[in-house]
């Protein structure tokens, strides 16, 4: 990629200023997240380890023996909550799965307890390895763990695909999790490092960007990612969809979708309406797990 100057990369990786609405999309998933917390049975604020943020919600399955999804929220690991996102459960939970939404610690962190991004991906890999250990106590069945996650957390469902669980414990399986879904993923965060207005907190130094950037790493084996993206995004973020395929290859990556009319906000909402071809990935990805 060419270089471009600092304000090219604030324009193309803004979606705050790309989308003038993004405030009413915000408000929307917040009202639909309580909604779904007082509709589904739910178990809320469960410790995964002791660090800050290290908690996930949990909608039990429907029926025992059921499919798991862990969803990671985004936000540019530097804002926003699982709270937030509650309402991606109520389609999954149709779907006939579990749901497991994950919190994690936020960037930069404060300076006795810095956060970074390869802290995150270290958390969200601690969270399915609890979601391993303990999501038969709530009907899912923890050999059919799946994981979906928006922008940020797109880009770290990434990284659980390659994760090397025996590091994380001897009781894991290699295999923990064979399927993931990227809404709106970042794969290379070198041109996220050069973009201003998230590198303030974010700090990313190149080390880091080589530790956690998912196209710079050979394709994980027996893995299967979903990527998707809205039509209406930046054009960084449609190369970004595509950059992942072109550095996995198609069995790694099957599907490599623009979904027209959509913007970085609206994309997340087109997983909860049925027929939406976003949806129907989804159900495909948790019958597959």
């Amino acid at each position: 990629m060419a270089l471009k100057d600092a304000a090219w990369h604030d324009r193309m990786y803004n979606n705050r200023a790309l989308v003038p609405d993004h405030a009413d999309h915000f408000a929307h998933w917040k009202e639909a997240s309580a909604q779904a917390r007082g509709r589904e049975r739910c178990v809320l604020d469960v410790p995964y380890g002791t660090g800050v943020n290290e908690t996930l919600d949990i909608f039990p399955a429907r029926r025992p023996n059921a499919p798991v999804v862990v969803f990671i929220h985004g936000g540019y690991w530097r804002s926003l909550d699982k709270s937030d996102h509650s309402f991606v459960a109520p389609a999954l939970l149709d779907m006939g799965a579990c749901v497991v939404v994950v919190n994690y610690a936020l960037c930069p962190g404060t300076a006795a307890q810095p956060v970074t991004i390869p802290d995150i991906a270290r958390q969200c890999a601690q969270s399915l390895a609890w979601v391993w250990r303990h999501i038969g106590e709530h009907g899912g069945d923890r050999t059919r763990i799946s994981v979906i996650g928006h922008s940020a957390g797109g880009h770290l469902a990434a990284m659980m695909l390659a994760c090397r669980w025996s590091a994380l414990g001897r009781d894991l399986p290699s295999d923990l999790t064979r399927h993931a879904m990227s809404i709106s993923g970042l794969f290379d965060l070198e041109p996220v490092r050069l973009t201003p207005f998230v590198q303030a907190d974010l700090r990313l130094t190149p080390e880091q960007v080589r530790m956690a950037s998912p196209a710079l790493w050979a394709a994980p084996q027996g893995r299967q990612l979903y990527t998707l993206v809205g039509g209406d995004e930046s054009p960084e973020f449609l190369r970004h969809n595509r950059l992942i395929r072109q550095a996995w290859g198609a069995r790694a990556v099957p599907v490599c979708e623009d979904l027209p009319g959509l913007n970085h906000f609206s994309v997340v909402s087109a997983l909860t309406e049925p027929g939406h071809r976003l949806h129907t990935l989804a159900a495909q990805l948790v019958a597959a797990s």
